[in-house]
C-alpha cells in the first residue's frame, strides 16, 4: 500500500439490489475500471437486509449461480467489518442485498499528490445525483433564448 501522500481519493459506494437480484451487468465495467488502473478496489462485500431488519454479511458463493463473481475473490482487504456493514444496510429496504464496495480513485492520485505537497487539504466533498445535474440544465436551456446567451 502507498503512503497517505501518494494515494488517490478513497470513496465507497453501497449498491441495492432489489429482491436480492443481481444480474451482473455491471460487474465486467467494474473490473475494466480497475484493470485500467482507474480504480482500485480496496474492499468489497455484500450485506443482506432480511424482511425483519435484521443483517447479514453474504459470501460470494452465497450470491447464486446466475452471476459469477469469482472475479471478485480475495477482494477483500477486512476494511469494512460488521459495523460498517450493519451502517450500511440501514439505507436498505428490508428484503435487499447490497454491494458494498471501497475504492482508491488512481486517476486522481498524481492531483492529490501534488496537492498534499503544496500544502492543500480537501475541506469538503460531496457527488452531485445525476438527476439533479438534468434538471439544472433542463432549466438553463429553457432560460437561454434560442441562439441566445444568458449572460447578459
Amino acid at each position: 500500500m502507498e503512503t497517505v501522500e501518494e494515494m488517490g481519493p478513497v470513496d465507497y459506494l453501497v449498491i441495492e439490489f432489489p429482491g436480492n437480484r443481481m444480474t451482473g451487468e455491471a460487474f465486467p465495467l467494474l473490473v475494466d475500471l480497475a484493470d485500467r488502473a482507474v480504480i482500485r478496489i480496496i474492499d468489497l462485500a455484500f450485506v443482506r437486509k432480511e424482511t425483519d431488519g435484521s443483517v447479514s454479511g453474504l459470501e460470494l458463493r452465497d450470491l447464486g449461480d446466475e452471476v459469477d463473481l469469482s472475479v471478485f475473490e480475495g477482494a477483500s482487504s477486512g476494511v469494512l467489518d460488521q459495523g460498517d456493514l450493519e451502517e450500511a444496510a440501514n439505507a436498505l429496504e428490508p428484503g435487499n442485498a447490497a454491494a458494498v464496495l471501497v475504492y482508491e480513485n488512481l486517476w486522481a492520485a498524481p492531483l492529490a499528490g501534488a496537492l498534499r505537497r503544496s500544502g492543500a487539504q480537501l475541506v469538503a466533498s460531496g457527488r452531485v445525483p445525476v438527476q439533479d445535474l438534468l434538471a439544472a440544465l433542463e432549466a438553463t436551456d429553457e432560460t437561454v433564448p434560442p441562439g441566445g446567451s444568458a449572460a447578459a
